[in-house]
């Protein structure tokens, strides 16, 4: 399909708005707080959106709609609504912690609670994932949606893709993102509801759409289910949630640029609310496009991740196909800018500064900040292209197969560092090295088993180790953290009736699709 003059206008518009936006906000950030935390200035409303932007992205148009196409129908909304409540939590224990202590980076923190080599080991697994799986898994999808919409080639549009996001990541840094990410994570969610307007429109209405699909709108699976059986929901599917919202880098970041703990707790509430919304637009879609377009997404060589884009191109008409192709690829480059600041702010931060250059000044950091997104954004588009090959069984699998190797061992370490006070420094780290052969172990023995199955069993395994060392060689004293002086860590009053309603949201929606 071609792409309509009006399309191209308005896409580029979009564009030039919120690239100008951004780098105009960001126009003064020289120092590494300036650079990696936006000068720690952050209020509530762009931590909720940049939140919600930088999490949203063709991997949830491609590979969650896809999903919701394919034989887990509704049931992959619980990586959405299970992350509300998820963030409940998050906002109440994990936030107030980390923000008192005043660190740049999550990996930072396991260097005051353990040792150093327990900050030194995360920071690698974060780069290694973040470049090998979420990066690439962002600019593939991302380059699919427009390969499948407007007919272009997949490896141009990757490298279309990078070079956007590179350009106003290594301009601005974090600020700039999340300026970016006001405009992005708003128009998404518009763009989103248009479209799942449109695919009513197409099925025949509210009522035929829920009559002729009722086999895909369940939340809760059977047992033997391979992806995401109803016993993943127990324990299984916590581990990446509390990993992802609490102790994940590029989502984190943006939570620790907060101005005060009130506003962290603020966004992070407001993104809870964002998220109940997001199957309905992105699974939903998903699921009216295999209604429509069976044939289509079941023919030799399809997948059920064109689902979405297939929606999109067959429905949405010129000008406002072209406002949600820029929501779409904002949502793409703000995931990836994101990234791509995190990558960089632990290279920097937790390696760089730590093992190379201790004294490196705060405009040099930026420097190598900056030279160092461009690196990653060439060795990703390399890879993003590749990652069609049917060994992957879809792009969704892909991230979060391999996210089962330190996941387990990030969140079991955190929690009992936070939890069990004198948890001594050789349980954190054995923590973090046993993940991946023991997660490795049951990938290559049982790898019929779910993947979130795997990783519960993962986490208890390395909780039980953890138990043993810590009653073996508890800590004589509990670990005295860092406080940042003169920070605001006063809670809001309205927190404990946000949360309230949030998690009473949530369990009214699994009633509803039971």
């Amino acid at each position: 399909m071609h792409l309509h003059w009006l399309d191209i206008s308005v896409f580029v518009v979009f564009f030039l708005i919120v690239i100008s936006v951004s780098m105009y906000k960001s126009r003064r950030e020289k120092t590494g707080e300036d650079f990696f935390l936006a000068s720690r200035g952050l209020v509530w409303p762009l931590i909720g959106f940049s939140l919600i932007a930088a999490n949203i992205s063709t991997e949830h148009f491609v590979g969650m709609s896809g999903q919701g196409a394919g034989v887990m129908g509704m049931a992959v909304a619980s990586y959405e609504w299970m992350a509300a409540i998820t963030l409940v939590f998050v906002a109440l224990f994990f936030l107030p912690k980390f923000l008192r202590s005043g660190i740049y980076t999550i990996p930072e923190y396991l260097e005051y609670r353990y040792h150093p080599v327990a900050r030194s080991i995360m920071a690698f697994y974060l780069v290694v994932v973040y470049i090998a799986v979420s990066i690439s898994a962002v600019v593939y999808t991302g380059a699919l949606a427009l390969h499948t919409i407007f007919d272009m080639d997949l490896t141009r549009s990757v490298w279309l893709i990078g070079f956007i996001a590179a350009v106003y990541t290594t301009w601005g840094g974090l600020k700039a993102v999340a300026w970016a990410d006001l405009f992005q994570g708003s128009s998404l969610i518009l763009g989103g509801l248009v479209t799942m307007i449109l695919g009513f429109r197409a099925v025949g209405g509210v009522g035929e759409f829920f009559s002729a699909n009722q086999d895909k709108l369940h939340m809760i699976l059977p047992a033997d289910h391979p992806v995401i059986p109803w016993t993943a929901l127990v324990i299984g599917l916590w581990i990446p949630n509390f990993y992802y919202w609490g102790l994940n880098q590029f989502i984190t970041q943006r939570t620790l640029a907060a101005k005060s703990v009130k506003q962290g707790q603020l966004g992070i509430m407001f993104a809870a609310f964002l998220k109940l919304t997001i199957p309905f637009i992105i699974i939903f879609p998903g699921i009216m496009s295999y209604q429509l377009f069976r044939s289509e997404l079941t023919a030799p060589g399809a997948t059920t991740d064109q689902a979405y884009p297939l929606l999109i191109r067959n429905l949405v008409g010129p000008g406002l196909r072209g406002f949600i192709l820029a929501a779409i690829a904002g949502a793409v480059i703000s995931t990836l800018s994101s990234l791509l600041n995190s990558v960089a702010t632990i290279l920097t931060m937790d390696l760089y500064k730590r093992h190379v250059k201790k004294e490196a000044s705060g405009e040099s950091l930026v420097k190598i900040g900056r030279y160092l997104t461009v690196v990653f954004v060439l060795i990703v588009c390399l890879i993003a292209p590749h990652l069609g090959n049917p060994k992957f069984k879809g792009i969704f699998n892909y991230i979060q197969e391999f996210q089962g190797y330190i996941s387990p061992g990030v969140l079991a370490a955190f929690v009992f560092g936070l939890f069990i006070k004198r948890t001594p420094a050789a349980a954190g780290i054995t923590s973090l090295l046993l993940c991946v052969p023991v997660y490795g172990f049951l990938q290559w023995q049982f790898g019929h088993i779910a993947f979130l199955n795997r990783m519960a069993i993962t986490f208890v395994v390395l909780i039980a180790v953890m138990t043993v060392i810590t009653a073996a060689r508890p800590l004589r004293e509990p670990k005295v953290l860092p406080v940042k002086a003169d920070f605001d860590t006063r809670s809001s009053p309205l927190l404990k009736w946000l949360s309230l309603t949030i998690i009473v949201l949530t369990l009214a929606l699994y009633v509803v699709f039971w």
